[in-house]
């Protein structure tokens, strides 16, 4: 069974972390969607609000898991005996990046690969954190997110 997993920080999932998602279970048996602390990161939401929200989505989706984690990504990995990493790439600068992320994991775990898959064209300018942006201003991300995001954002913005 070929099993990866497709980690992040997801605040918020958007619709292109979703793409990601469905794309890899064409590729992988079991994927394993897993919320990671990033102390760079100034969050919107707390994991636990990511955990549930991604669960929702996925939850009609055979296969997919949902989890959090604290700590190095390959210790993650060699809890749950699986030893690929799914990243989606926007552009240049996330190729860069990843390609450090997927050495370092590398480094520290020689039998971690990492598989990148290349966003779909509609969701290339697409991160959390410009979701995150436009929502503050009052902007409508009703394309960019499904709508429990929004009902999410609502509540932590005051809207």
């Amino acid at each position: 069974m070929k099993k990866a997993v497709y980690p992040g920080s997801f605040d918020p999932i958007t619709n292109g972390h979703l793409d990601i998602i469905q794309r890899a279970l064409k590729i992988f048996d079991e994927l394993w969607v897993v919320v990671l602390v990033n102390p760079k990161k100034s969050a919107l939401f707390t994991i636990q609000e990511r955990v549930d929200m991604i669960k929702h989505l996925v939850k009609d989706w055979q296969n997919v898991h949902v989890d959090s984690y604290e700590g190095l990504l390959v210790d993650y990995l060699k809890s749950k005996n699986i030893t690929t990493i799914v990243r989606g790439l926007r552009a240049v600068t996330d190729f860069q990046y990843e390609l450090e992320m997927a050495m370092a994991n590398k480094q520290l775990w020689d039998e971690v690969e990492t598989v990148f898959l290349v966003t779909d064209k509609k969701y290339c300018y697409l991160s959390s954190s410009l979701v995150k942006e436009v929502a503050w201003m009052g902007g409508d991300v009703s394309e960019w997110v499904p709508p429990i995001v929004i009902d999410y954002m609502k509540k932590k913005l005051n809207r």
